[in-house]
């Protein structure tokens, strides 16, 4: 986010005034202190190095009286070091569908946990994950299984694209349902990630990230 466009924001929420202030200068912050990100300008200015990926495009049609009412239904993931959101919307036109759902992505962001947890390698890093987590929606189901390092993702496409924005490496996994549906795939994944943070230990540092 730009400078000029910082000081031309103004914050609706509390949380967005304290950001703006410089009283919140890390996203960790929000997350420890349970605080609901509601405006994209906090996760601008908290992730500057934030990338997005468009991970499907469908057009979709609804009956009317007037008769057939078409849509375009973009699906959207963002993400950068040990942070991912999904989001989805629908527009007439791409491009706002595109960037509506980029949007929602941002205000639905989590922490993703990473780590080391394979086996084969145990070196205490960061390309991979702790330990197993699995994640469902609708029909899907993914399992996700940490990868000794220089494995790489083993794992469908968009799968792959959601892991590598999150940072994470080395993974492998496996799906279960109709995998097709690429909504209910890149949600079952999602929550799979976010379940990295059901179990948390005492000593987890929240700024160790790099």
């Amino acid at each position: 986010m730009k400078k000029r466009d910082v000081d031309e924001w103004n914050p609706r929420t509390r949380v967005g005034q304290l950001v703006k202030e410089g009283y919140i200068t890390s996203i960790n912050e929000l997350f420890q202190n349970v605080l609901n990100i509601r405006e994209t300008e906090i996760i601008d200015i908290l992730l500057p190095r934030l990338q997005e990926e468009v991970l499907d495009i469908n057009l979709v049609q609804k009956q009317t009286d007037a008769g057939e009412k078409s849509r375009f239904k973009a699906l959207v993931a963002v993400g950068c070091e040990g942070f991912l959101g999904i989001g989805e919307s629908k527009n007439p036109e791409i491009g706002p569908a595109i960037r509506s759902a980029i949007s929602h992505a941002k205000l639905n962001i989590s922490p993703i946990r990473r780590g080391c947890g394979s086996s084969e390698c145990r070196c205490g890093g960061l390309h991979s994950l702790p330990f197993n987590v699995s994640g469902k929606c609708g029909s899907v189901s993914v399992y996700l299984k940490p990868a000794p390092r220089g494995l790489g993702i083993v794992a469908a496409k968009t799968v792959k694209t959601i892991l590598k924005l999150a940072k994470i490496e080395d993974v492998w996994s496996r799906t279960k349902g109709h995998t097709k549906t690429a909504v209910n795939f890149a949600k079952a994944t999602f929550r799979a990630l976010k379940n990295t943070y059901s179990i948390i230990s005492p000593l987890w540092d929240w700024e160790r990230r790099e």
